[in-house]
């Protein structure tokens, strides 16, 4: 028997049982997410919010969107942080466990894909974690790693805004999640096409 079915049978949510289902067969779809958190400590820092937008056959499917802010008050009071994320973005609000819950469900079994995702599916894992669930199952891709491997590099990093300003996408000082993951659609794609990736 497989291990995912086998953990089907644990006492998980029924948000995560559906998910860990949705394994037996490849996907299509890919996810290009983006995530806002706190800091870069994934057992102490929390998510602000939480950008994706879905990629099928080569096209950025501009309606298959995800977009939630957290509002993280208590932890924001606790560390002495301003408040002004929270109270002005325009981004719809969850709080964490139904953001998290949501965010499963636009994943389904798609391909993540984002910017040094290691550190994004970690803070995930950790939420998930406090949430009685298990780790995210989805293969995960990375476009700063496509982008070395396409050039090549491998004693350089790349911020998101250096990616985008080398294939020409808008940045801004302040950008959303849900901007962040379509620019990051729109580079996977790129570089998808230039490293022969089916």
């Amino acid at each position: 028997m497989l291990d995912w079915l086998k953990n089907i049978n644990k006492d998980y949510p029924e948000f995560w049982k559906d998910y860990l289902s949705k394994f037996d067969k490849k996907s299509n779809r890919y996810v290009a997410f983006s995530l806002e958190t706190t800091g870069l400590n994934p057992r102490k820092d929390v998510v602000l919010s939480i950008g994706a937008i879905g990629i099928i056959n080569d096209q950025v499917i501009v309606g298959d969107v995800f977009e939630i802010a957290i509002p993280q008050y208590k932890y924001l009071h606790d560390n002495g942080l301003n408040h002004d994320f929270g109270m002005e973005s325009l981004q719809p609000k969850l709080a964490e466990p139904a953001a998290i819950e949501n965010f499963i469900k636009f994943i389904d079994n798609a391909v993540l894909v984002g910017h040094r995702t290691y550190f994004d599916v970690e803070m995930l894992n950790e939420l998930l974690e406090k949430l009685g669930c298990g780790r995210l199952r989805n293969e995960a891709l990375d476009i700063e790693i496509m982008y070395k491997k396409l050039h090549d590099i491998s004693d350089k990093n790349f911020a998101l805004d250096e990616l985008a300003a080398h294939y020409k996408l808008p940045t801004t000082e302040h950008v959303s999640t849900t901007d962040d993951a379509y620019n990051i659609a729109l580079m996977f794609l790129k570089l998808k096409s230039k490293l022969g990736l089916r």
